[in-house]
């Protein structure tokens, strides 16, 4: 009889069944187990080896190989199946993959045996239980039903995973329910802590671990501390937990209740808690306000750095509050008295004052006379020039500069100030030092199509119109004649002492060479010229000592019919000629339409204009200057040759 039918037998439910069998249906099995007589044991073999030789005799039946490793049977199959069913009543109820609680019925330094109330006990590796130095017989634990029966019939047990699916129900549980738990900080990691929570590691944040910025990490290791689920990953399997969420819950209420008592103007004392570059955080004992770097100090600051520090207690006063968005504005600076109070009350329009440049910009500088008290000097007050330029041009932050007060408004905190008012207005003897007809040197400072805007000297600037450029060139534009920033002789043409300007010429540095062209091209006078260029209503035509005339097209014929053309070197008939205007009109065709007594030839210039011309010439040779020069003294030596050939006729 095996073991496993001993024990089935001790049972006292398979006793009374076995008795049952036996008063009932008595087999031959149970009665021959139940003789103690050996005479019958010993009878039956030899009748069994009768009746074998008997069917030896006969012919073979078929082996039941599937019985040759089994032991004799004492139960029919009936009995059989009622005792196994018996049986199965005693074994738990085990499903895989779940998770159920057992016992612990042996602790080696290998292996934890545990009792769930199956047929047999489970083994689970001691380093399972390695968080729990402590763990003893008895003890109940949760076990992971890996396998009921492997391939040896050992079942598959993991206290681990048992561990870790609880602990993912506990903490899904947590976030749902939005519940405080426990952790362990185990160690620092980049950015913040890891945290054991219900055996799975969970990540706190920095920023999650006080409502105000940490330092110093390390202090927070090894130690248990409370914590409320955040974020759940369940793809990643991530578990974000924060305490500065259970602070922030308690300092929520502690701002109801503090706001509710807030008053403008209420003065507090509080603890500065970060400084950013915009102002100061203060925590006034649970609900946190902001000093604007504004309101910190009356006179002007780069950096709260300059005023506060980390940790240092302050007494502020309340500017405003917004009970909703729970937002608290704090002043320091209006702790004390605004220093337009204590100003000076003997200073006025016209004193001079010292203080230093605190803020550029391109219309002016802001000078402080003192800690809070500012004047402005606009860019118009830094200098008596006229012509455009910026405040850094003449001033930089941290200058130290005298000035004069322009206008002092005390009420409204307002000052203008000047610099130029130090130095003399050199507008006010102007007709003295530039009567009209002077010569002076300028400075170009700019251009416009009309002109030239010159510096005589600083503050005192003037114009040369375009058209008193240049006698004889036409100019389109002032930069065909010089650049910015060159030196250029003028002469004073007016002077406009209330508007501050002067008009300039530079042309009139030299006679009209007009009126010795007036000499020469005169009227039915003829001259060779080269056409520069055909258009529509005429041709320009390129004359002697760099002047110009003009061809209508009435008078463009040539002799032989044809039409001149640009390049052309043809002799032209002055039929027009105006000095104001500066003009000169010519004709080709009179050249060979009218009879040869009546022309005149180049040299038909008469004695006494050609040595007019030659007088004027020398006369003012000596004034001329620029390009000018080279065009009259061409034309003071043709003037001298013509005289000389007049004389020998």
């Amino acid at each position: 009889m095996s073991d496993k039918e001993k024990d089935i037998q001790e049972t006292p439910e398979v006793q009374d069944v076995n008795q049952e069998a036996t008063d009932e249906n008595p087999t031959p099995e149970v009665v021959a187990e139940e003789t103690p007589k050996a005479e019958t044991a010993t009878e039956e073999p030899v009748a069994e080896a009768k009746e074998e030789n008997k069917e030896a005799d006969k012919a073979p039946e078929e082996f039941d190989w599937d019985a040759l490793s089994k032991k004799q049977d004492n139960y029919s199959d009936a009995e059989r199946s009622k005792l196994a069913a018996l049986y199965e009543k005693t074994m738990s109820s085990i499903v895989e993959h779940e998770v159920i609680e057992g016992s612990v019925v042996a602790v080696n330094s290998r292996e934890v045996v545990v009792n769930i109330g199956y047929k047999s006990d489970g083994v689970i590796p001691a380093n399972e239980f390695r968080y729990n130095p402590n763990l003893k017989v008895g003890d109940k634990v949760e076990i992971y039903v890996d396998n009921q029966e492997d391939a040896s019939g050992q079942m598959i047990l993991s206290h681990k995973k048992a561990r870790i699916l609880k602990s993912w129900d506990r903490i899904n549980e947590a976030y749902e329910k939005d519940e405080i738990i426990n952790g362990y900080v185990k160690s620092r990691t980049k950015g913040g802590l890891i945290v054991d929570v219900f055996g799975i590691e969970a990540f706190l944040p920095g920023s999650q671990i006080d409502v105000k910025p940490i330092r110093d990490y390390d202090v927070f290791v090894d130690k248990t501390m409370e914590f409320k689920v955040v974020k759940i990953n369940h793809e990643y399997k991530n578990v974000v937990v924060s305490h500065k969420a259970l602070i922030e819950d308690e300092l929520e209420a502690q701002k109801v209740e503090i706001i509710a008592k807030l008053e403008k103007g209420q003065v507090l004392e509080g603890t500065v808690k970060n400084i950013t570059s915009y102002g100061v955080f203060i925590d006034l004992g649970g609900v946190d306000g902001l000093i604007h770097i504004t309101d910190l100090s009356w006179g002007r600051i780069n950096h709260p750095e300059e005023v506060v520090e980390l940790d240092q207690k302050l007494k502020v006063v309340i500017l405003d509050f917004d009970e909703n968005k729970k937002r608290i504005a704090l002043g320091l600076k209006q702790l004390t008295p605004h220093p337009w109070d204590s100003l000076d009350q003997e200073l006025k329009v016209g004193d001079k004052v010292k203080g230093k440049v605190v803020v550029i910009a391109d219309y002016g500088a802001f000078i402080e006379i003192s800690p809070g008290v500012e004047g402005l000097i606009h860019v118009s007050e830094m200098s008596w020039s006229q012509h455009l330029r910026t405040a850094q041009d003449f001033l930089k932050v941290g200058d130290e500069v005298e000035a004069v007060i322009l206008t002092l408004d005390r009420d409204e905190r307002k000052m203008s100030l000047g610099m130029k008012q130090l130095i003399p207005d050199p507008w006010k003897d102007i007709r003295d030092r530039y009567p009209v007809g002077s010569k002076h040197s300028a400075i170009v400072r700019n251009f416009t199509n009309f002109g030239i805007f010159v510096e005589i000297e600083e503050g005192v600037d003037g114009l040369i119109h375009i058209s008193d450029l240049s006698w004889s060139k036409k100019i389109k534009h002032p930069a065909e004649f010089t650049k910015i920033g060159e030196t250029i002789d003028v002469v004073v043409l007016d002077v406009d002492e209330e508007n501050r300007r002067l008009s300039l010429g530079h042309k009139q540095l030299e006679e009209n060479p007009w009126d010795v062209f007036e000499t020469v091209f005169t009227l039915n006078s003829v001259h060779e010229g080269t056409v520069i260029n055909v258009m529509d209503k005429g041709a320009l035509v390129a004359l002697p000592y760099g002047v110009e005339g003009f061809v209508p097209n009435r008078h463009m014929k040539k002799e032989d019919g044809s039409n001149m053309k640009a390049e052309d070197k043809l002799d032209f008939k002055v039929i027009e000629f105006s000095k104001d205007n500066k003009k000169i009109v010519l004709s080709h065709i009179e050249t060979f339409q009218e009879p040869e007594a009546k022309k005149e030839t180049k040299s038909d210039t008469g004695t006494k204009t050609a040595k007019r011309a030659v007088k004027k010439l020398n006369d003012n040779l000596e004034k001329t200057t620029l390009g000018d020069l080279d065009v009259l003294a061409n034309l003071k030596s043709d003037l001298e040759k013509k005289e000389k050939e007049e004389k020998k006729k």
